[in-house]
C-alpha cells in the first residue's frame, strides 16, 4: 500500500511539473491600483494562468501560463474585456479594448485621457 501511495504522488508531481509554462511580457495601459487589481484578477481567474504581475509605473504585464490550457490570444482578450489596451512586443501590435467597455471604467482609470495620466504621473 505504501508503494501505491508513493507512486500516486510521484505520478501527480510529474504531471504538474512536467507541463511547459510560457512567460509573456507586454504593456497594458492603466494608471492606478484599481487598474492593477482589475488586470490581475481578469487573468488569475482563467484556467491555465499560473501567475500575473502588472507594474503601475512601467505598465508592464508579466504572465506565466500553461499553453495546453489557454492561448496567448485568450490572455490578451481577457484584458481587453475589462477595458485595457495592450501593446505586444511582437511587431509593436496594439490591441485596443472596446470603447463601450473602456467607457465603463471608473473616471480615475481612464488612461486614454492625458490629464488623468498626468494626475497619476504616467507619461506616454
Amino acid at each position: 500500500m505504501k508503494y501505491v501511495i508513493i507512486s500516486f504522488f510521484l505520478f501527480i508531481s510529474i504531471n504538474l511539473f512536467g507541463q511547459k509554462k510560457i512567460e509573456l511580457r507586454f504593456i497594458t495601459n492603466g494608471v492606478c491600483e484599481m487598474c492593477e487589481n482589475r488586470i490581475e484578477k481578469s487573468l488569475l481567474k482563467l484556467k491555465g494562468v499560473w501567475t500575473v504581475e502588472w507594474d503601475v509605473k512601467t505598465e508592464e504585464t508579466f504572465v506565466v501560463y500553461f499553453p495546453k490550457k489557454i492561448s496567448e490570444k485568450e490572455v490578451h482578450q481577457a484584458i481587453s474585456n475589462v477595458g485595457h489596451d495592450q501593446i505586444c512586443d511582437c511587431e509593436e501590435k496594439k490591441i485596443l479594448a472596446p470603447d463601450k467597455i473602456y467607457e465603463k471604467l471608473h473616471n480615475c482609470c481612464k488612461y486614454r485621457n492625458e490629464e488623468i495620466r498626468k494626475s497619476h504621473e504616467i507619461s506616454g
